[in-house]
C-alpha cells in the first residue's frame, strides 16, 4: 500500500509542482513517466557501478533492484552514476594519487546531481574503498533521508587448499623478488585470488567502512557483510528502497543519525575488527560534513579502550564471508553493547535505536570469528593513534596481529614511494631500519597515496616486523606490519618528517602512543633553516585543485569547510 506525500516541504517541488514547472515536467513525460508518478517524491539511486574492477560490477544491478522498493514505498526512483578509482588497480604507481581525490569527486558529484535535480531522498550504492566514505559524506552534506548500501565483498579465492585474497598476490610479488616464489606459482595465484564480483574480502578499507555504515546507523542491520554474489543482495537493495520512503515520511535525516556518539560507536567497531587505518581519515571527513568536531585524536581515543575481538584478515584468519556467516556486524555489536562499548541510544535508518536493533540479535557462541569482549583476541584495539616529535599532528598504525608494539631504528629516507619500492625490491633495506617515505601527503603527493606494494613486498621478503615504515601518505587496509601513516604535518608543509635524514634514530611505541625523532633541537633548527618547499609535478587539473584546497590528514584531508560554515541545508531548500 503506497502513501501520499506532501510535496510542499520536499525539494522536488521545485521541478515538479505548479504551472511554471511545465517545462520541467515535459522532460519526465519524455521518459515515459506518468503524471501520478511525477507527483511522488523523487528518490536518487546513486551508483558507483562500472567495469573498472569487480568491486563495482554488481552495483548497477543492485541500484536498479532498489527501484522496486522505492515504488512500493510510494516514491519515484531516479538512478545516476558516479566514478570510482579502484585501489587494487591504482596501487603502486602514479595512478594511486587519484584515489583519495576520488572520494571528494564522488561526494561532490552526488551532491551536484541531487541538487541539480532536486531529489528528495538518496540511496547510495558503493563497492570500493573511497566510494563508501564519499557516498556517506554526500548523504551527510545533503541531509536528505538516506540509506547507504555496500555492494558486498568478494568470496575468497582458493590456492593450495587455503583461502587467499589479493593481498596474498601483493605479498607473493615480494617473495618472487626474494627468490622464494617461482614465477609459475605467482601466475597461478593471481588467476585464482579474486574469483568473482565484490570488493576485497579481508578487513581492508572497503569492509571497514561497510562496518562503519552499520555501526553509525546509515545502513540496514546486517546488510553489508553479505557477499556480492549472493542473491540476497537484491533483497537488501529492495528493502533499502522501501525503507528510504519510510525515512521520508518520518523526515529522519542522516544528521539525526550520525551524531557524535554514533561516530564514537563507528570508531570502536573499526578498532574491534582490526580495521583499516583509513577509517581515521574517513570518519573525520564524514564528521565535518555533519558539523561535528571529530579528528584523528578523537578516533584514537575511542580506539584506546576498545578490545580487538573480530579475527579478520590481514591480522587474523577470516574474511568478510566468514563474518557474515558468524552473524555480521550486529553480532559483533551484540557483545560490544553488552559490555558498555557502544551507545545504544543512537538512531538508525530502521527508525529504531541501535540498541533496539541489537536486541533482535541472539548471541551465537558457536561461531569462531567474533570473540566475546570478555575474552578478546587482545585487550586493546587493532588500530592505535600516535603523537610525538616526529608527528605533532598525529599518525596512525594498525597493530592487529602484530607481535611487537615498540620499535627503534635508523632512518632510511625516500622522497617518493617508487624509490622506496625499488630499494625493497633490490633487497637494499636492512633489518632494524625505519623506512621513511615522504612528500606523499595530501598536498605533497598530491593525493596521499597508499603504500601496499611496498609493505607487501617487505612482508614477502620476510621483513614485515623487522623493519618499520613511516609516511605522510597512507596505507591500504590490507597492509600489515609496523607501518605508520598519516604523519602530520606532512613534508610539503615543512613538518618534522621533512627534516629527517638517513641515520637518524626514530622510536615508535604503540603501547604508549608515541612516535619520536631523536635529533637535538639545534640540529633540527639548522635543517629547518636550510629546508626549501618542493613543487610537485601536478600543476594543473584535478590533482592541482585538490592540492591547493586540501586540509591536514588529522582533520580528514577535506577540501571545504564543512557543515560548520554552511548558510543553508540542501534538504530545506
Amino acid at each position: 500500500m503506497t502513501q501520499n506525500f506532501d510535496k510542499s516541504r520536499l525539494p522536488s517541488r521545485h521541478v515538479s509542482v505548479g504551472p511554471e514547472r511545465a517545462p520541467h515536467r515535459s522532460y519526465y513525460y519524455a521518459m515515459g513517466i506518468a503524471e501520478e508518478d511525477i507527483a511522488k517524491p523523487f528518490v536518487a539511486l546513486a551508483s558507483a557501478g562500472n567495469d573498472s574492477a569487480p568491486c563495482n560490477t554488481t552495483l548497477d544491478f543492485q541500484a536498479d533492484a532498489a527501484r522496486e522498493g522505492v515504488v512500493a514505498g510510494g516514491g519515484m526512483p531516479r538512478r545516476f552514476n558516479t566514478i570510482t578509482v579502484t585501489d587494487g588497480i591504482a596501487m603502486g604507481h602514479q595512478g594511486m594519487k587519484s584515489s583519495l581525490v576520488s572520494r571528494e569527486v564522488i561526494a561532490d558529484s552526488v551532491e551536484l546531481s541531487v541538487r541539480g535535480h532536486c531529489y528528495d531522498a538518496l540511496v547510495g550504492f558503493a563497492g570500493c574503498d573511497k566510494s563508501l566514505p564519499g557516498m556517506m559524506m554526500a548523504m551527510l552534506r545533503l541531509n536528505v533521508p538516506s540509506i547507504f548500501v555496500y555492494g558486498g565483498s568478494i568470496l575468497p579465492g582458493r590456492f593450495e587448499d587455503r583461502d587467499v585474497t589479493v593481498v596474498d598476490v601483493f605479498e607473493a610479488v615480494g617473495r618472487y623478488a626474494a627468490g622464494t616464489c617461482p614465477l609459475h606459482d605467482l601466475t597461478a595465484l593471481e588467476k585464482v585470488a579474486c574469483p568473482g564480483h565484490g570488493a576485497c574480502g579481508g578487513q581492508f578499507t572497503a569492509n571497514t567502512m561497510a562496518c562503519v555504515g552499520e555501526a553509525i546507523g546509515l545502513s540496514l542491520p546486517n546488510s553489508n557483510m553479505v557477499p556480492a554474489p549472493y542473491r540476497s543482495r537484491e533483497e537488501i537493495a529492495i528493502a533499502a528502497g522501501k525503507q528510504v520512503m519510510e525515512l521520508v515520511r518520518l523526515n529522519l535525516r542522516p544528521r539525526d543519525i550520525a551524531t557524535r556518539a554514533a561516530f564514537i560507536n563507528a570508531a570502536r567497531v573499526v578498532a574491534a575488527t582490526g580495521g583499516s587505518t583509513n577509517a581515521a581519515l574517513h570518519l573525520p571527513a564524514m564528521a565535518s560534513e555533519a558539523g561535528i568536531d571529530f579528528d584523528l585524536f578523537d578516533v584514537a581515543e575511542a580506539f584506546k579502550s576498545t578490545p580487538y575481538v573480530a579475527d579478520l584478515k590481514p591480522g587474523g584468519k577470516y574474511v568478510a564471508k566468514d563474518m557474515y556467516e558468524a552473524g555480521g556486524v550486529y553480532m559483533l555489536m551484540k557483545t560490544m553493547l553488552a559490555n558498555d562499548l557502544l551507545d545504544g541510544s543512537c538512531l538508525t535508518v530502521t527508525g529504531k535505536t541501535l540498541g533496539e536493533n541489537i536486541d533482535e540479535v541472539t548471541w551465537n557462541s558457536d561461531q569462531k570469528v567474533i570473540y566475546d569482549v570478555k575474552t578478546p583476541i587482545t585487550a586493546t584495539g587493532g588500530v592505535v593513534g600516535l603523537r610525538g616529535t616526529l608527528a605533532p599532528e598525529g599518525a596512525i598504525v594498525k597493530v592487529a596481529g602484530m607481535k611487537r608494539l615498540q620499535f627503534t631504528g635508523t632512518a632510511r629516507v625516500f622522497d617518493c614511494e617508487e624509490d622506496a619500492f625499488a630499494a625493497v625490491e633490490a633487497r637494499n633495506i636492512t633489518e632494524g631500519s625505519v623506512v621513511v617515505i615522504r612528500y606523499e601527503g595530501p598536498k605533497g603527493g598530491p593525493g596521499m597515496r597508499e603504500m601496499l606494494s611496498t609493505t607487501a613486498a617487505l612482508y614477502g621478503l620476510g621483513m614485515g616486523e623487522s623493519v618499520a615504515l613511516i609516511t605522510d601518505g597512507r596505507f591500504s587496509g590490507a597492509t600489515r606490519g609496523f607501518c605508520i601513516g598519516h604523519v602530520g604535518p606532512e613534508a610539503a608543509e615543512g613538518g618534522p618528517i621533512a627534516l629527517v635524514e638517513d641515520g637518524d634514530i626514530i622510536t615508535i611505541d604503540a603501547d604508549a602512543g608515541t612516535i619520536d625523532l631523536d635529533v637535538p633541537a639545534d640540529v633540527l633548527a639548522d635543517r629547518r633553516a636550510k629546508w626549501q618547499p618542493r613543487v610537485n609535478d601536478y600543476q594543473s587539473g584535478a590533482l592541482w585543485r585538490y592540492s591547493t584546497t586540501v586540509g591536514p590528514a588529522y582533520q580528514g584531508a577535506v577540501t571545504h569547510p564543512g557543515a560548520k560554515a554552511e548558510r543553508h541545508v540542501y534538504a530545506d531548500i
